[in-house]
């Protein structure tokens, strides 16, 4: 971080800084936006849900799930409460603590957890449980990419062990306190997950080398997804069950997922809809990306 990024943290407050963020990402929003629709303006598709998605658009603003169960979102009223005994904010999450990063204001909060909803709406080409697509009582989970830790909070008391992979060490922080009241059946690591071995770095392959069966494996790493794969071979041929698989990072990897996944002998299904991760630097046409794959392992 350069010496006028270090000044600009310490002396303009989070709460400007992220109205200023916000201000700008609206700007750059709507440039997007357009051409996006000019693109398939000039290029018609036949794809129902792409049509579904350019239809949306056309009356409301950019977003990264453009349908419109995504409206009921956007002024969802949300109660950002501070814990008296550490400072650490959090929201009633189906009657669970969901904890934040401490530095972060409400309005940040709040943004994120409506995001965090629609994300995780059965509508949504994010959403990895779904009715056909559960966590089974006594399961064995590993979430990779854990983040602030709603993948699974709502199914802990159901879940065996959980291992909940994370870099950032603010959600380390916050995702102990989530989960505190289950700390028996937590594991919490603080390591990339990658295909070599070192003090930052961790193979599944390595660390799961031992365990015998993992009932659901969730994978959600900002785009390093294909090297994950790459030191997780022997994992997912023997021991994972159900897979769910981010592939909106990059624009091949929903193919390139696809093809592995296959070769591994489960059975694949997408997500609904698309997705349009435009803060990705390499975002081009046609723009519209699949959210995740679902496999199950074929007896």
């Amino acid at each position: 971080m350069s010496i006028i990024a270090k000044l600009y943290r310490t002396l303009i407050p989070e709460s400007i800084r992220w109205k200023v963020i916000h201000f700008k990402r609206k700007q750059e929003e709507s440039k997007i936006k357009n051409t996006i629709l000019q693109h398939y303006k000039k290029n018609p598709t036949n794809d129902l849900e792409i049509n579904e998605a350019l239809d949306f658009l056309k009356t409301n603003d950019l977003s990264v799930f453009p349908y419109p169960f995504f409206l009921k979102y956007i002024n969802k009223a949300i109660e950002v409460i501070i814990d008296n005994e550490n400072g650490f904010p959090y929201v009633m999450h189906f009657g669970k603590k969901l904890y934040f990063k401490k530095n972060w204001t409400h309005d940040h909060i709040i943004d994120a957890y409506r995001f965090l909803l629609a994300e995780q709406d059965e509508q949504s080409g994010h959403c990895y449980l779904t009715g056909d697509y559960t966590i089974v009582p006594g399961s064995v989970i590993v979430d990779v990419g854990a983040a602030e830790g709603i993948f699974a909070l709502h199914e802990i008391e159901n879940i065996k062990h959980i291992y909940l992979i994370e870099t950032d060490l603010e959600w380390i922080e916050a995702l102990k306190l989530t989960y505190k009241p289950w700390a028996n059946k937590i594991t919490i690591i603080n390591k990339f997950v990658s295909n070599k071995d070192d003090e930052q770095n961790v193979r599944l392959d390595t660390y799961f080398s031992n365990v015998e069966r993992i009932d659901l494996l969730k994978i959600d790493v900002d785009g390093a997804e294909q090297d994950l794969l790459k030191g997780a071979d022997r994992t997912v041929s023997d021991k994972v069950h159900k897979l769910a698989i981010c592939t909106y990072h990059k624009t091949n990897d929903n193919r390139d997922f696809t093809k592995y996944l296959t070769s591994k002998n489960y059975t694949l299904s997408n997500s609904k809809g698309y997705m349009l991760f435009y803060f990705d630097p390499n975002f081009e046409a046609p723009y519209f990306r699949r959210g995740l794959i679902k496999a199950q392992k074929n007896k």
